[in-house]
């Protein structure tokens, strides 16, 4: 059976004030036309199909003309909520999206309730996972903690349960999830799980992830949340989102992943690259360097992140980048290391470089006192955080 997987859409987003609907409506028509090309059995969407919880009304067009186009594919398609979406405003209609071949799984109750499909090997159950906030789900699930692993770990045992039922035995399955996965312990350094800057943290407790060992005796796991392909182990995958949506992303070959899943193996995987409409590129160096430099000549049409590296920001540096290079979209500064000049305080910037809402808070009673927080202190400025963030999810989402 052959799979189309991809995840992070993103609809609606913007790159830097740029305006990606064209180029979002250019990638979903390239893949209506790949799975049309590739005859696939089935499109995989793993979560974070629009940008926001409420959507722009342009992100709102452009999924309705997406279900349009995949609704006259003929070829099943399962989606599942994101992060960034709103699982209730995703998942309205999602009986009468069924009837068309559409399924939505935006509720962690029909976790367990796959779509079925068959092909000459036999039938295959496909479940879908939507994004897991523990303290919001944990009862629901009757899962053992509020963390990542332990309320994937519930609707994983839910999946298994169902596939001991299911007639024949031997039941293939794929699982959709948006989580943060990671390879087990001992895996080699290609396994090494690559982050970018685009993508919201998810972290509870501290802790974003859960090792891939959670989805042990699935077929293949069709994984969304991360932007960057990526193999996490045989079974598990990481499509990547179809287009880069931070200056991070400037080194990703963005594409759809074409699964071939056959019994008795682990599937073929194949990336399909994506048409993308402008390269990223970052550029580094004094800003006279970088306007004098004829070596930057090609990079006049690329969208561009610059570091500037003198002593001080020149005077109308942007409008300076822009006359040469006119899609500087981002502009840092960051001084060159003069010995002369070097002092052991660092900058605000670079003391936030890196460090998450809970060291910025643990840093501040340090400051304030003299002396670092208790470990108690530290519990109590973690479900602080914790709070902040599901605070905000809620108030989003709910």
């Amino acid at each position: 059976m052959r799979f189309l997987h991809t995840s992070d859409w993103h609809l609606g987003r913007r790159f830097h004030g740029k305006d990606l609907i064209p180029a979002q409506r250019a990638f979903l028509d390239h893949m209506v036309d790949t799975a049309r090309t590739e005859a696939v059995d089935a499109i995989l969407v793993a979560g974070d199909i629009y940008d926001r919880a409420i959507p722009s009304l342009d992100a709102v067009r452009l999924f309705n003309r997406a279900l349009h186009q995949l609704a006259d594919l003929g070829v099943p398609i399962i989606m599942i909520s994101g992060n960034h979406d709103s699982a209730h405003r995703l998942g309205v209609g999602s009986g009468l999206f069924a009837r068309a071949g559409i399924h939505l799984r935006t509720d962690p109750d029909t976790c367990d309730v796959p779509v079925v499909l068959n092909d000459p090997d036999g039938p295959v159950a496909v479940y879908g996972i939507p994004y897991l906030e523990p303290s919001m789900v944990r009862t629901q699930l009757e899962a053992e903690a509020a963390s990542h692993r332990a309320v994937l770990t519930a609707a994983l045992d839910k999946i298994h349960a169902d596939l001991t039922d299911r007639r024949p035995a031997g039941t293939r399955s794929v699982v959709l999830a948006h989580a943060f996965a990671t390879p087990g312990t001992g895996q080699s350094e290609e396994h090494r799980v690559e982050e970018s800057a685009s993508e919201r943290d998810i972290s509870v407790g501290g802790v974003a992830h859960v090792g891939a060992d959670v989805f042990d005796g699935i077929d293949y796991v069709a994984l969304g949340h991360l932007h960057g392909p990526q193999k996490i182990t045989d079974r598990a995958h990481y499509s990547g989102s179809p287009l880069p949506y931070s200056f991070s992303e400037a080194d990703h070959t963005k594409s759809f992943t074409l699964v071939d899943l056959t019994p008795g193996t682990a599937p073929a995987v194949t990336r399909l690259p994506c048409p993308t409409p402008h390269r990223l590129e970052r550029l580094q160096g004094p800003l006279e360097d970088l306007l004098n430099d004829p070596a930057h000549e090609p990079l006049k049409d690329a969208w561009l992140e610059v570091t500037l590296t003198d002593p001080a920001l020149p005077f109308e540096a942007m409008a300076r980048l822009r006359r040469r290079f006119p899609h500087t979209l981002s502009l840092k500064h960051q001084r060159a290391f003069i010995p002369a000049q070097a002092t052991d305080t660092p900058t605000y910037t670079e003391r936030l470089r890196g460090r998450s809402e809970l060291d910025i808070a643990c840093d501040f009673i340090t400051d304030l006192r003299g002396s670092a927080p208790t470990p108690d202190e530290h519990d109590l400025l973690q479900q602080a955080v914790n709070a902040a963030r599901v605070n905000e999810l809620q108030k989003e989402t709910v």
